[in-house]
């Protein structure tokens, strides 16, 4: 049987013992697709609070305040209490996880957002706080290719001589009609080029992939995946694509204009992407779903349990353990 190397494998073999994700969402934060820099509205799929069910917790931050940041920003007046919100964040999961699993290692993981869209003496001020709470080993930052500057990845690279340092990329497909039609802002070649340069610097690389993007049957799928693969990063988040309300793609999804992928589909895509990665190679995650009245659709991605349950059992039918 194939033994699938998760994340939490690979962190037992580095470290010894599991090491939890702590999920982060920082106010102030936006992305170039957004802010109108390369593209208005934002990707179709994407509507950022259904993502950041932290950030609707609690949040020191005063959200009147409308500020968002992009690369070109000079100063920061949210920064004081961005850092603090940053700190309740790691503090309160932290200790839920220190009790429910006994955890005693964390990984700060920048989940929302375009966590590399800034200017990188704000990125440096988050990125070290997080770097020194305690038994913290590493972080994970989620960004775009086109949102991170060569400055960033020198620094980042600095900070990989003694910590563990991820770049979460999303890829979602590369296929450039693809791209254009859910509005992301780039092409492909920028895919290529960014993360040839991030793994130049000897960074850890994991590529997000959606399988069920519009127009894509399942031979693109699969070629996005083998062309990722053929790039040489070091880990793969599949998804499958959901419908939130309040985007691009619930109107589509409404009109009857988008058919989400079904249960079936995405299982045997799942089963013979998994047969292709290699069994050293790091996947983080195989399915991805949201459990409240935001999800349109497909109905299966709303209860996660089950969806994995029955991702299991399939790859189990197929000599995969994962």
């Amino acid at each position: 049987m194939k033994k699938i190397m998760t994340f939490g494998r690979y962190t037992k073999k580095r470290f010894g013992e599991k090491v939890y994700k702590i999920p982060i969402s920082i106010s102030g934060f936006t992305c170039p697709n957004i802010d109108g820099t390369v593209a208005i509205g934002g990707c179709t799929f994407c509507e950022n609070d259904s993502f950041s069910p932290q950030l609707q917790k609690a949040s020191p931050l005063d959200k009147s305040k409308k500020f968002y940041l992009n690369l070109q920003s000079v100063e920061n007046p949210l920064l004081d209490q961005q850092l603090a919100q940053l700190q309740w964040q790691f503090q309160t999961l932290s200790k839920a996880l220190k009790k429910s699993h006994n955890a005693k290692k964390f990984l700060v993981y920048f989940q929302s957002f375009t966590n590399t869209y800034a200017p990188l003496e704000t990125l440096k001020a988050l990125y070290e706080k997080a770097l020194s709470f305690e038994n913290v080993v590493g972080m994970s930052i989620g960004t775009r290719t086109d949102s991170i500057t060569d400055e960033t990845l020198a620094y980042l690279s600095q900070l990989a001589q003694k910590h563990e340092v991820w770049v979460e990329y999303g890829v979602q497909t590369l296929y450039d009609a693809t791209l254009a039609k859910i509005n992301r802002g780039h092409d492909s070649a920028n895919i290529r080029s960014t993360i040839a340069k991030t793994k130049a610097l000897g960074l850890n690389v994991c590529a997000h992939l959606i399988y069920g993007l519009p127009d894509e049957d399942a031979s693109m799928m699969l070629h996005s995946l083998d062309e990722t693969l053929n790039m040489g990063v070091d880990s793969i988040k599949i998804h499958p694509q959901y419908v939130v309300k309040k985007t691009a793609l619930a109107n589509s999804y409404t009109k009857g204009e988008f058919v989400p992928i079904s249960l079936e589909l995405y299982t045997q895509l799942l089963i013979e992407s998994l047969k292709r990665i290699p069994a050293t190679l790091i996947v983080q995650r195989i399915s991805a779903g949201i459990e409240n009245d935001s999800l349109l659709a497909p109905s299966w991605c709303y209860n996660k349990n089950s969806t994995m349950a029955h991702l299991r059992q399939a790859l189990k039918a197929n000599n995969i353990a994962y």
